[in-house]
C-alpha cells in the first residue's frame, strides 16, 4: 500500500527560537486510516500538521502528500494539491457569521470556483451526513457549540476530499459533545474511509478515535504505534508515564490475552471442515451450539466483555473475524490484564 503522507527527517526552527519546534521527525500514514499525533501543548503537533499542508515550511527534510514532495511545488500546484486532495478543520469552528449554514458549509467549494447551485447540493448532502439537515438557514450565532463544529466538519466534508487535517477539533466542546463528535467522525469514517490526521493533547480521546498514534515531546516523536501498542510496549519512561493512568480495559482488546484451552477445565471445542467454531461440549459432557457458547469476537475490548466472561460458567472462547478459535478467556485472565501495568 502506497502511503498517503510520508515525512522524512523533518525538522522545523522558527527564528529567534532556541530550540527547534519540531526535530527529525519521521512519519508515514496509510490512506484510510485515523493518525492520532498527541501531546502536551509545544509539543509540536501543530506545527507538524501545518508542515503536512504546506502551511509552514520544514527547515530540513521533506514531506510527501499523495506521492508529491511539497517543496517542489509551485505556489499554484501547492494551492491545487490542498485543494483537490485535502481540508481542514480547526478547533475556533472558523464560522462567518453573516453567512448561513449553508453558506457557510459551501464556502470551500465557493472558493474554489464550483457554481452555486452545484455548491449548495454538495454543501447540502454534507450537512445533511452530519445532521444539520434541517438548519441550513441559520446563523452560526443560532448554534451551539457542538452545531457549529458540525457545520465545520460538513464544510470539510463538502470538498470530498481523501486526506482530512483535524487541529484541536473537538478541544474547544464540553464533554459530551466532544464525544458526540468522535462518535460522528467515526460514523462517517465507518461510511467511507479517508485519511485522517488528528491532533489531540487527549490521550483518551486519542485511544477513542485513533488507528496509530504518534506521542510528541519537546519537538520529537517518543514512539509511534496502535493504542495497544503503545500500552503494552512503551519505548521508554515517558511513553509509560503518559500511559499509566489510561484504563487499560477500553484499550487492550480480547486478542492481547487469548490464552490456551485449559485442559484441566475439561471443555471441547467443535469446529467445522473450515476451522470455524461449531460449539462446545462443557465440562459435563453436554454439547452447547455457538449460538449458546458465550464466544466472544477476538476485537472486543475488555471492558465490554467483562460481563460475559464473568458470567460464562466455562472458559470464553474467543473467535477471530472467520470464526475461527483464538483460544479463550478466562474471568481471572480477564482481571489480571485489567490490573496489570505497562
Amino acid at each position: 500500500m502506497s502511503a498517503e503522507i510520508t515525512l522524512q527527517a523533518v525538522s522545523k526552527q522558527f527564528l529567534g527560537q532556541p530550540k527547534a519546534a519540531v526535530q527529525q521527525v519521521s512519519l508515514t500514514i496509510q490512506p484510510g486510516e485515523i493518525f492520532v499525533v498527541m501531546g502536551l501543548s509545544g509539543s509540536g503537533k501543530s506545527t507538524l500538521l501545518r508542515m503536512i499542508n504546506g502551511l509552514i515550511e520544514p527547515s530540513s527534510g521533506s514531506v510527501q502528500v499523495r506521492g508529491q514532495a511539497l517543496a517542489t511545488l509551485s505556489p499554484k500546484a501547492l494551492n491545487q494539491l490542498r485543494r483537490n486532495a485535502m481540508a481542514m478543520v480547526f478547533q475556533s469552528f472558523a464560522l462567518f457569521p453573516q453567512r448561513s449554514v449553508l453558506d457557510n458549509a459551501a464556502f470551500g467549494l465557493e472558493v474554489a470556483g464550483v457554481p452555486r447551485a452545484e455548491r449548495q447540493k454538495q454543501a447540502r448532502r454534507a450537512l445533511e451526513r452530519v445532521g444539520l439537515g434541517s438548519q441550513l438557514k441559520q446563523k452560526p450565532a443560532q448554534l451551539s457549540g457542538g452545531m457549529q463544529q458540525r457545520v465545520g466538519l460538513a464544510r470539510a466534508l463538502a470538498l470530498d476530499p481523501p486526506i482530512l487535517l483535524m487541529d484541536e477539533a473537538f478541544s474547544a466542546l464540553d464533554p459530551l459533545i466532544r464525544r458526540d463528535m468522535q462518535d460522528l467522525l467515526l460514523d462517517l469514517q465507518a461510511e467511507q474511509r479517508r485519511t485522517v490526521v488528528f491532533i489531540s493533547h487527549d490521550l483518551d480521546e486519542a485511544i477513542r478515535i485513533g488507528d496509530r498514534i504518534a506521542l510528541m515531546q519537546s519537538g520529537e516523536v517518543l514512539q509511534c504505534g496502535t493504542p495497544q501498542e503503545l500500552l503494552e510496549a512503551p519505548a521508554n519512561p515517558a511513553v509509560r508515564a503518559f500511559f499509566q493512568t489510561v484504563d487499560r480495559g477500553s484499550v487492550l482488546t480480547l486478542r492481547q490475552i487469548v490464552e490456551p484451552i485449559p485442559e484441566d477445565l475439561g471443555i471441547t471445542l467443535s469446529l467445522d471442515s473450515e476451522g470455524r467454531f461449531q460449539g462446545l461440549r462443557n465440562p459435563e459432557n453436554i454439547w452447547i451450539e455457538a449460538s449458546a457458547a458465550g464466544a466472544l469476537p477476538s476485537e472486543l475490548l475488555l471492558n465490554e466483555a467483562i460481563s460475559a466472561v464473568s458470567s460464562n460458567p466455562w472458559p470464553t472462547p474467543v473467535l477471530d473475524p472467520e470464526r475461527r478459535p483464538l483460544g479463550v478467556v478466562t474471568p481471572r485472565g480477564l482481571l489480571q490484564a485489567l490490573k496489570e501495568q505497562g
